[in-house]
């Protein structure tokens, strides 16, 4: 599996197709994906290229990482493996069981 670039800071406005484009300026682009909201469909702001030769992952970060597109500046970095992003903990060890109480009535 090949190593993808994380893509910060991105304009709501940026698409697939224009990411792609912006990174095709290095070489050929396998995928480019702009994150989106499940429930909304807009743009978080970050994204994720994944080039055919992993050769150039540091060349675009060298040299777009800071660069604008779509009005704004963006962020190029090489993304981390899954298994090393920490883990969300829903159980944050507060105490409690987090619900209210349900009182029964006695009629």
């Amino acid at each position: 599996m090949s190593q993808n670039l994380f893509i910060g800071s991105l304009a709501y406005a940026t698409t697939d197709d224009t990411l792609k484009a912006f990174f095709e300026t290095i070489g050929e682009v396998n995928s480019a994906r702009v994150v989106t909201d499940r429930d909304t469909g807009r743009s978080k702001g970050f994204g994720f290229v994944e080039f055919a030769d992993e050769a150039n992952n540091q060349k675009a970060v060298d040299e777009l990482n800071g660069k604008e597109l779509d009005g704004r500046a963006i962020n190029v970095s090489l993304a981390r493996p899954k298994e090393d992003r920490p883990r969300r903990d829903f159980n944050n060890d507060r105490g409690g069981n987090g619900g209210g109480s349900f009182r029964q009535r006695s009629w």
